[in-house]
């Protein structure tokens, strides 16, 4: 499926005169990606949809030459940007008969993009088999690099895994909501790779920040896209743990906060949602305040203000374009295709010319590249796993702004929150966190 405008693939004048010639003539002069998001079921209106959005958007940046520096050049080592976006829907074996057809039917040059972590589990090994270079925009699971693929060449992610986002939330909760803690936690995550390692996680962290703080051993685990939750608000009502933790996403997060709003649940409990701002700014005063949100780095709600050239034009142009502001997964998927323009503009440089993808993952293995608001450090992963700063703060309604706020924020250092290369996340945490530097 190609989910494009006109506005997003603009073709050079040169390039439409001989495309009559044929697709290897086209071929030649664009640098063909795709682009797996959500665009059907559950996780498509406040995830997959924003994220194509935010790919529309970058690419007419970039196509256009609209960024500013070090981004202002036009193309990827000046070719133009060709995107074919297509659903991420349908579960881990159908992705990878989608990632075979995008490669060897429809001749993608790379894959940047992917949301669900079940989706990154199950076409990792797949991208390194078929060598497709494939930057991993959002799926949070740690096991990619830690287990599923320890010697990376063509997967890459550019951002922080969802240890980061769990041990910063600990560390929040502790600075800021310590009283909240005194009969411990519970929480309420989905059933999958991610809900599982989220909750893992978080009561690591928790108990070695606090120790003798113990996790409930009757937290939720639905099904994901369930969709219906009354059991489970149920049993979060009677629970003595005044402090929730979920990592739910999606129509999942929407669903529960309505369904859970309805009865109280937010006025008795503290909840911590470590995604929560990707259906903020849908919801508006509808999402309840109060409410400890994440982003999984420096994105979204937090960012909204920084004065920083890049993130200013992504903030005015998203608004523009779309007329609502950019939430976590515009972000993320932009900041791949940032990776992208970074390592091909790099490795065309060195190469003097259109370099090859193998030039292009040497470029991008271990670098450091500029973003919206600060740099990603591929650190982790023998230098396919990005780093970031990661921030916290408390849902407020702006009456003036008119969309949802945060306030009392903390950034945490990725090196305080993400374990040192070649330690896995569950075992940094289960040692203490040893060499965090908070």
């Amino acid at each position: 499926m190609i989910a494009f405008n006109k506005k997003t693939r603009l073709l050079s004048t040169a390039l439409a005169g001989v495309f009559v010639l044929g697709a290897s003539a086209a071929s030649a002069q664009t640098v063909k990606i795709g682009v797996p998001t959500f665009l059907t079921g559950a996780g498509a209106p406040a995830f997959g949809i924003p994220g194509k959005q935010g790919v529309e958007l970058i690419v007419r940046g970039i196509n256009n030459g609209e960024l500013p520096a070090p981004y202002n050049t036009k193309g990827l080592a000046g070719r133009q940007i060709e995107a074919l976006i297509y659903d991420e829907a349908g579960g881990g074996t159908k992705q990878v008969t989608e990632l075979r057809n995008k490669v060897q039917k429809d001749k993608v040059e790379a894959i940047i993009g992917q949301i669900s972590s079940g989706t990154c589990a199950a076409t990792t090994k797949v991208s390194e088999e078929i060598k497709v270079l494939t930057i991993q925009t959002v799926c949070g699971t740690p096991r990619i690099f830690e287990d599923i693929n320890p010697n990376p060449k063509y997967v890459f992610r550019t951002m922080n895994h969802g240890t980061a986002n769990n041990v910063s939330a600990a560390h929040y909760i502790v600075a800021k909501h310590k009283d909240k803690v005194g009969k411990g936690f519970t929480g309420i995550n989905q059933n999958y790779a991610w809900g599982q390692d989220s909750w893992r996680d978080f009561s690591l962290a928790m108990q070695a920040l606090m120790p003798g703080v113990k996790g409930s051993k009757k937290n939720q685990m639905p099904k994901i896209f369930a969709g219906q939750y009354g059991s489970e608000i149920s049993a979060l009502s009677r629970s003595k743990e005044g402090l929730v933790h979920s990592s739910f996403w999606g129509g999942d997060l929407e669903a529960f906060i309505g369904q859970a709003g309805a009865r109280g649940l937010f006025k008795r409990k503290l909840f911590v949602f470590t995604v929560g701002e990707t259906v903020a700014y849908r919801l508006g005063k509808k999402f309840p305040e109060g409410i400890i949100v994440g982003t999984r780095g420096p994105y979204g709600m937090y960012v909204v203000d920084d004065p920083s050239p890049l993130n200013q034009w992504f903030q005015k142009e998203f608004r523009k374009a779309y007329g609502m502001p950019p939430a976590q997964p515009s972000y993320q998927y932009a900041q791949g295709f940032l990776a992208a323009k970074y390592a091909y503009d790099k490795a065309a440089k060195a190469a003097g010319k259109f370099p090859t993808t193998e030039q292009v993952i040497d470029a991008l293995t271990g670098a450091t590249f500029p973003t919206f608001v600060g740099n990603v450090e591929m650190a982790l992963g023998k230098g396919h796993q990005g780093i970031t700063d990661d921030m916290w703060g408390v849902t407020s309604w702006d009456k003036d702004r008119k969309e949802m706020v945060v306030k009392d924020v903390v950034k945490f250092s990725p090196k305080c929150v993400m374990p040192p290369a070649g330690v896995k996340g569950v075992d940094w945490i289960k040692g203490g966190m040893k060499g965090a530097k908070c």
